[in-house]
């Protein structure tokens, strides 16, 4: 039994409800409703008189589906065929007695009628389609297609049974209206009746559910099959029997795929735009093409085409203060973003004016304000396939800077093999992509590279020996950061900035000197022991020289054993009783002969006592002013320097110079300055100096007019023209060899155009000097193999000195220590004469050329490929051209007579075959034998001229003199 307060439920009675053809409507059974207005009881059965005195008990169908009410007087019931109405008496309807049929009528709806169906076309409908579902043979039970109709006849007679009153039980009986047992009048109602209602368009009826069903859906209208042949059909019945909980539904998927779809999109263009915000936000805040960071202090700088040129965590040690702040009133700086944070550190941010039409720097300034924080940035290029160059050479840094791999050290000059850096070191970096950086002189700058990332770092930093002179109570790191379009424009632009054109107060004699030192070599007399240097060496070494007959004379380089003693600054007489005469000598036959000074003044020379006495020497901080900082140099045990910011050291020691120019007539000197670590570790001098490399430029820049200097051994500015500076001395090994090409292109983009490379061969060894690399294997290999001597001094290995006379060709300056003939081999010889006039008529006129180039912007002489080349170039550390016209590649590997060569984009001509060979390409395996050394030659892009292209082959047994020879000429040269 149900009532008002029941909820959704299903209908229960028989499973097979049989009825009469001409049965009442059926009625209703004991149901739970669905929304009642009013209780209803129908009883379960009724006895109804047929006609004849006989009674029949007809039953009600159950199984009809869910049955609520619309109203109060009739009641619906939803089949799956279509929906029933039975429509009560309106006295029964309040009674709570059982419903009699006699006083019920009832309706079926029509999809396509707005009546409501008669009681037999409901018990019609009712009779049929309930009992079709369960006994009909041949027909699946949820079809609604209509049956065969043998099948049909056999239905309606299965469906029809008739009760006798014997059957039905008395407590059942009752009386109701009798119906008509006409048979024809049945029969005329069943033939007006269609079989079934027909389906509704929108809605299809529900299913009876099953007091064990799952789910109310699995009886859904959109379950119901549409057709009994269909094959269609048969595969929609298995789906359907199938538990709704294991069946998914599709559309739902899908919705929900959607759903996130969305809002994954969203999020992703919130985020993109908030990200797009900040960063315009910081490109407004800071500059055009300067982006900060403030949180995570990452700054990036673009160029005018919007390209990244470099990255740079600025700030590295101040760890986790992140929190920045506006800088005070009084400490800000017109035209600069000032950022500070508390205690720590403060940063200025300034775009600097213009100097260059596509270049554009940035200047970044950082001040300490405590001892606890020094300023560290590190410039990274993991994410960036970049190269750097500049700095410094190294053991450790080779070409290109990044490369390498060393700790925080002082950046001062010193020793290859005991410090970090070499002889040479400019405070300037270049990148292949368009960018440098510039570090201010007074910073107290310590450099790392690759320190457990991938960056270079700038650190300031005071210490008690680099950097012990503080010219700020705490360490500011300053520098400036340009970009430009392209490399060389850049780096013609920052170093003309640097400093004035190289040209300028250059007199005609410096000129002479420059271009002396380009066109002819420089002979350097430098034997092991001071006692081997006499008169006599001197005379019959340019003697040898005058022999060959295919070299220039020159410039005589005679070391500091021109002196009894490092210091004395006179000539010992007692081993150059005559050199004067040998000197004049010297010059009748065309060479010039050059001094070497230091400003060391050894413990042992005769000056030591006086310069001590005049406090002319470097004193040692923390004491009294009149003793002495000593310190060791080479082969000196104890030495003292030459305070040359002293103003009587100046005169003292240009008294002592001019006496020797007078008397020996010298033509020129060369600066053995050494490096800061030369120095004595507590030096103090007259005035402060920031760092102990000033000293060598101060030392350089008081002499460089009154003296013709044709070079220093170490610096950190450019000297001013004709003045060359000198590569590090390198020992007689491959290894060596193959230091000297990435040494003389570092030293080439630190701003250093006219470099002079060290002896062909290599440089001889000082004992106690500790000046060379390490010997390595090759080096006692190539000394086994050495079996010529010259004065007790073992010449290098015969293929080394080979190898480095082919590469020392193509170098602004020839050295030589070891000449090619004492090698009494006639195969060097003859490869020395070629090599010679291969320089007189191609080499020397091109570094004559470009060395204007060189005055005017800076550009080095020898330069490396990706200044050349547009587009990018793996850095080769054994190839380079002279101007952008010859390509060089030497072999600097033993034994080799293959290697790999690239050639920039144009048309070249080789030096070996005469060839033309297409550039932009590399060149594998390509063919260099022991006496040749390969280069290229460029050549107009027009090949028109191909058919009478002519090729010149030197031959150097019909030369005449030193400067004219015969030559053959080859037509038609093809194309490789």
């Amino acid at each position: 039994m149900a009532d008002k307060q029941n909820v959704q439920s299903v209908a229960r009675g028989l499973n097979s409800p049989e009825l009469n053809s001409d049965a009442s409507i059926p009625f209703v059974d004991e149901v739970e409703l669905e929304n009642i207005e009013e209780p209803i009881r129908p009883a379960r059965s009724k006895d109804v008189e047929v006609g004849d005195g006989r009674r029949e008990r007809k039953l009600h169908a159950t199984d009809l589906g869910a049955v609520h009410t619309a109203n109060k007087d009739t009641i619906v019931v939803d089949t799956p065929e279509g929906t029933l109405y039975i429509t009560l008496d309106p006295e029964s309807s309040k009674s709570s007695k059982p419903t009699s049929p006699s006083t019920l009528s009832t309706n079926v709806s029509s999809p396509t009628t707005s009546h409501t169906p008669g009681a037999q076309e409901s018990r019609d409908l009712i009779i049929v389609e309930q009992d079709m579902g369960q006994r009909m043979t041949g027909l699946r039970r949820n079809s609604i297609s209509m049956p065969t109709l043998p099948n049909f006849e056999l239905l309606k007679e299965e469906t029809i049974c008739v009760y006798t009153q014997g059957d039905i039980p008395e407590h059942h009986q009752s009386s109701v209206s009798a119906f008509s047992d006409d048979n024809n009048d049945v029969h005329d109602d069943q033939a007006k009746v269609p079989l079934r209602s027909p389906r509704r368009k929108s809605t299809a009826p529900r299913r009876f559910r099953s007091e064990f069903s799952m789910d109310e859906d699995e009886y859904s209208p959109s379950n119901s099959v549409t057709s009994v042949n269909s094959l269609a059909s048969l595969l929609k019945e298995k789906l359907q029997s199938i538990p709704q909980k294991i069946r998914k539904k599709p559309t739902d998927y899908k919705l929900r795929a959607f759903v996130g779809l969305m809002f994954l999109a969203v999020v992703f263009f919130v985020g993109f735009a908030y990200v797009l915000y900040h960063r315009q936000a910081l490109t407004t805040a800071y500059f055009e093409r300067v982006q900060f960071n403030e949180p995570k202090r990452l700054i990036r700088v673009y160029n005018q085409d919007d390209v990244e040129i470099l990255k740079a965590r600025l700030g590295v040690d101040l760890h986790g203060q992140h929190k920045s702040f506006p800088c005070l009133p009084q400490h800000r700086r017109r035209g600069s973003e000032c950022r500070e944070w508390l205690h720590a550190l403060r940063l200025y941010l300034t775009s600097l004016p213009p100097e260059h039409d596509n270049t554009t720097c940035y200047s970044v300034v950082w001040q300490a304000l405590s001892n606890d924080v020094t300023p560290n940035d590190c410039f990274d290029w993991g994410d960036t396939k970049v190269n750097w160059f500049g700095a410094g050479q190294s053991l450790n840094l080779t070409w290109p800077l990044n490369s390498g791999a060393i700790d925080y050290t002082p950046f001062i000059t010193g020793d290859m093999q005991k410090s970090q850096f070499g002889n040479v070191v400019t405070r300037y970096l270049i990148n292949s992509k368009g960018g440098a950086i510039t570090v201010d002189e007074d910073t107290p700058l310590h450099i790392s590279v690759n320190r457990g990332r991938k960056e270079i770092c700038l650190k300031a930093k005071y210490d008690d020996f680099a950097f012990a002179n503080k010219i700020t109570e705490f360490p500011e790191l300053k520098y400036n950061i340009c970009t430009a379009r392209d490399i060389k424009s850049l780096h013609s632009s920052i170093h003309n900035h640097r400093r004035a054109p190289l040209w300028d107060g250059l007199k005609p004699d410096d000129i002479k000197t420059l271009d002396s030192l380009i066109s002819e070599p420089v002979w350097q007399i430098a034997p092991r022991f001071k006692h081997e240097l006499q008169d006599e060496t001197i005379a019959k070494y340019t003697e040898d020289v005058i022999s060959l007959g295919f070299l220039k004379q020159g410039h005589v380089l005679i070391n500091e054993f021109w002196q009894n003693e490092i210091g004395d600054l006179t000539v010992d007489t007692s081993r150059f009783a005559t050199l004067n005469v040998t000197v004049n000598k010297l010059h009748r036959r065309g060479f010039k002969v050059a001094f070497t000074i230091q400003p060391f003044i050894s413990t042992e020379s005769k000056n030591f006592a006086e310069t001590v006495q005049k406090r002319l020497l470097i004193s040692e901080r923390n004491s009294d002013r009149r003793i002495p900082a000593l310190t060791r140099f080479k082969s000196l045990a104890s030495a003292g320097v030459l305070d040359i910011t002293n103003n009587r050291s100046v005169p003292w020691i240009m008294d002592k110079l001019q006496t020797v120019i007078s008397e020996y007539h010298i033509d020129s000197f060369y600066f053995d300055l050494g490096t800061a670590y030369d120095m004595p570790h507590y030096y103090r001098c007259e005035q402060k100096l920031i760092n102990p490399d000033q000293y060598k430029t101060i030392f350089t820049k008081t002499f460089e007019k009154a003296l013709n200097i044709i070079g220093v051994s170490s610096a950190i500015h450019l000297p001013r023209p004709p003045i060359f500076v000198s590569l590090p001395p390198f020992e007689s090994t491959w290894e060596a060899l193959r230091l000297v090409i990435p040494t003389m292109l570092t030293y080439g983009i630190n701003g250093f155009p006219f470099t002079m490379p060290g002896a062909v061969g290599g440089d001889i060894y000082w004992p106690g000097s500790e000046q060379f690399l390490p010997s390595a294997k090759g080096a006692v290999e190539s000394n086994l193999n050495s079996t010529t001597q010259e004065n007790g001094i073992e010449l290098p290995e015969r293929e080394l000195y080979m190898r480095w006379l082919q590469l020392a060709t193509f170098l602004p300056v020839m050295k030589f220590t070891h000449l090619p003939s004492k090698y009494n081999d006639v195969t060097v010889l003859e490869m020395a004469k070629n090599l010679t006039l291969l320089r007189q008529m191609y080499v020397t006129p091109l570094l004559l050329k470009y060395k204007r180039e060189a005055l005017e912007e800076g550009l080095p002489l020898v330069r490396p490929l990706w200044l050349v080349a547009d587009a990018d170039v793996t850095p080769a550390l054994d190839e380079f051209v002279i101007g952008d016209e010859i390509v060089v590649a030497p072999v600097v590997h033993q034994g080799h007579t293959t290697r790999e060569v690239y050639l920039p984009a144009g048309l070249w001509q080789d030096g070996i075959d005469g060839s033309l060979r297409k550039g932009n390409r590399w060149m594998h395996d390509y063919r260099v034998p022991a006496t040749k050394v390969a280069y290229f030659l460029r050549k107009p892009d027009d090949l028109s001229y191909i058919n009478t292209f002519y090729l010149y082959i030197i031959d150097t047994r019909k030369c005449i003199g030193n400067d004219y020879c015969i030559v053959y000429e080859i037509k038609d040269s093809p194309i490789k």
